[in-house]
């Protein structure tokens, strides 16, 4: 059965709220603005994002939600300075501390899902470098809050195209993981695709796992839409048995879109704002990460239904 189910990165009702009472950890700004402002702006906009992060951990606390994905935003433009130049550094790190003490005062797992930019099975080496920046960035940050160098505190990726030839891609991203520092390669973890032209969970096993022994997320709503040649329960299994035996295993729950609008012209790909449909763990102990337009509200809105529904049993 799940253990926790979590939302990523934005919390819905913070948000919303007028600007000067906003709480969120994605406050950034664009390029332009980078240029002008420099890090002294986004060592002030890190700053208020990490002490808000404590602020939704503590709300997600009295919410009974224990597993938490981390915005890639918490930084801006980290890629561009080293962390310990930002003005405001000690400060910063006092409240990425503090946050992590807190979550792991009360058990809550703290994970990141770094964008689809990453690419490690790219064939060029500017992309690569860019890639091993942005994970390593990544990284950083956990390493500040206090995360273990561990899969339990995962950073996920996808191998990220094909390149006309799978194999090759995924000959070139193991040998690119191999590249990447320790405290990046300790925390990586590869989630199957929603494509055919991509990755299933058998090909990420035979290809990915079998050779560098990393973790698989599965994604029920990827598999539904490029299952390959696994039942739900096959390739779910499949999943969880690259996991360490110390470690719960993460999965992605999403719904279809398309579905929820009752509407064709809508990629079936896309999030649903909400999840509806029973949700099958086979019996497993699994931490679940709901990937929902309207995040908290959908993972509330879903554990109210499911809790009736055990109710009324």
């Amino acid at each position: 059965m799940p253990k926790n189910f979590g939302y990523a990165c934005i919390n819905m009702g913070f948000s919303s709220r007028p600007k000067s009472k906003r709480i969120t950890t994605n406050r950034t700004m664009i390029r332009r603005t980078f240029d002008e402002k420099g890090i002294e702006y986004a060592s002030e906009l890190a700053l208020q994002n990490v002490r808000d992060l404590c602020t939704i951990l503590e709300w997600n606390l009295e919410n009974n939600i224990y597993f938490y994905r981390l915005s890639s935003d918490i930084f801006p433009w980290a890629s561009e300075y080293e962390m310990t130049d930002l003005p405001e550094y000690q400060q910063i790190l006092a409240a990425c501390k503090r946050a992590g003490i807190f979550a792991r005062k009360h058990n809550m797992r703290l994970t990141s899902h770094p964008g689809p930019f990453n690419k490690l099975a790219s064939p060029k080496e500017r992309v690569f470098n860019l890639t091993k920046t942005g994970l390593t960035v990544h990284a950083y940050m956990f390493d500040m809050i206090g995360l273990p160098r561990t899969p339990y505190a995962k950073l996920n990726i996808h191998v990220g195209a094909a390149y006309g030839n799978k194999p090759v891609a995924l000959d070139t991203f193991c040998r690119n993981f191999e590249r990447l520092p320790e405290s990046v390669r300790s925390r990586l973890t590869v989630e199957n695709d929603d494509k055919p032209s991509l990755y299933s969970t058998q090909e990420l096993y035979e290809g990915v796992y079998e050779r560098i022994g990393i973790p698989i997320v599965f994604d029920y709503h990827h598999h539904r839409l490029h299952p390959g040649d696994l039942s739900e329960k096959e390739a779910l299994e499949l999943a969880l048995s690259t996991w360490p035996k110390t470690i719960i295993p993460v999965v992605h729950y999403a719904e279809s879109r398309s579905i929820e609008y009752n509407n064709p012209k809508i990629k079936p790909q896309a999030h649903s704002d909400y999840v509806y449909d029973h949700f099958n763990d086979y019996g497993h102990c699994i931490d679940v990460m709901i990937e929902a337009k309207h995040k908290e509200l959908a993972l509330l809105k879903y554990r109210e239904h499911n809790n009736y529904i055990q109710a009324a049993k």
